[in-house]
């Protein structure tokens, strides 16, 4: 089961100081090994994947409490602190540049886990997919900058990543787990937190959108040219007469009244083209070819109401503690000392409980080999 989650940040300028990100990325370091000891890789992924797990962990690192850095200063301590061969994870990606570098970091762990081929390619994909159904099938305004991909020794992935809508001046978080993903086009939220909701929100992935997925593959597949008729007719050509072109324009009306206030060009028109060439067996297929991005997904949604009467989902399907004080200095600055001395304190308790471990495991030794003398 693949599980998403959503939350909003408002945009907030600057960037963690030197000093303070140094002790987070020593910090995360601490808290990964003593998850990884308590639990496993898994339970990290399912953790990182809850927005509210993940908000807390950011406020226990001191970064903010709820900027739109959050996930950015949050995910780059994350990386920063996490070693593939030691902790047999790796965290791709990142904001900006460092996002379209997701594909070779994924291949680059690939290598060092000893994946195969096909499960690489599996990987690449749904970083992808990922990224395009938050760009394109849920329309909410908000426009992807930042994508981490999370990812074990096992194959086992997880997605953070954030958009950005410059009107309202705020940042939206996703969150994405990967569990044995059979669609992941098809109501992948576990729960969704933010404090802005937007309206008319196209969200393709919906379970109310069920039958407008379906009927967008099939206007792909059925020779996309009979759609024209239904957008904006841009057939309208001013045509100057020789003598009274001083005074008016003549100009052609066309016959046709377009039941849409939509426009595809020429050129997008020929990207429907090619992919009806491909014919994609299913949505997830056709939202992945090239050149299909949120205009042609509304469009299609848009046709597949008019024409048959299903309509997709318009709601936005979003919903809505400190430890060492802030970057800001809300709701008090960070403590240096506080915070040094958390670092030792798990890193001391990390290593009492391995050398607990130890004495159990050499005591059960001496027990056995009691035994087999005795």
């Amino acid at each position: 089961m693949m599980q998403r989650t959503v939350a909003n940040l408002p945009l907030h300028g600057g960037k963690a100081p030197r000093w303070l990100f140094h002790r987070m990325v020593k910090l995360t370091e601490g808290i990964v090994d003593v998850m990884l000891y308590e639990y496993d890789a898994n339970e990290f992924l399912r953790r990182i994947s809850n927005p509210y797990w993940f908000q807390a962990f950011s406020c226990v690192l001191g970064f903010d409490w709820h900027s739109s850095g959050t996930t950015t200063t949050t995910c780059g301590a994350l990386k920063s602190a996490i070693n593939p061969e030691k902790h047999g994870i790796v965290v791709g990606g990142g904001k900006g540049k460092a996002s379209r570098k997701t594909p070779s970091d994924i291949e680059n762990a690939g290598e060092i886990f000893s994946l195969s081929t096909n499960k690489i390619e599996d990987l690449i994909h749904s970083s992808k997919i990922s990224a395009k159904i938050d760009n394109s099938c849920v329309q909410d305004g908000y426009q992807l900058y930042h994508h981490s991909f999370i990812l074990t020794e096992k194959g086992k992935w997880a997605v953070i990543q954030q958009g950005m809508n410059q009107e309202k001046r705020y940042a939206r978080r996703y969150h994405w787990l990967g569990e044995e993903v059979d669609e992941l086009t098809v109501d992948p939220h576990r729960g969704i937190c933010c404090d802005d909701e937007t309206a008319k929100t196209l969200n393709m992935t919906a379970d109310k959108s069920d039958a407008t997925r379906d009927i967008s593959v099939d206007l792909i597949c059925d020779n996309p040219e009979h759609l024209k008729k239904y957008f904006k007719d841009r057939t309208i050509i001013p045509k100057s007469q020789s003598k009274l072109d001083c005074y008016f324009n003549e100009y052609e009306m066309p016959k046709h009244h377009p039941v849409l206030d939509e426009d595809l060009s020429d050129r997008e028109f020929e990207v429907l083209k090619q992919a009806c060439e491909i014919q994609p067996s299913n949505y997830e297929e056709l939202i992945s070819l090239n050149g299909i991005g949120p205009k042609k997904i509304r469009a299609l949604a848009l046709i597949s109401d008019l024409v048959y009467g299903s309509k997709p989902s318009w709601e936005d399907p979003v919903k809505y503690s400190f430890t060492h004080g802030g970057k800001d200095g809300f709701p008090y600055p960070v403590d240096r000392e506080v915070y040094d001395h958390s670092i030792i304190t798990i890193k001391e308790a990390l290593e009492d409980a391995k050398i607990n471990k130890k004495d159990k495991y050499n005591a059960l030794k001496r027990l056995e080999t009691h035994i087999k003398s005795g």
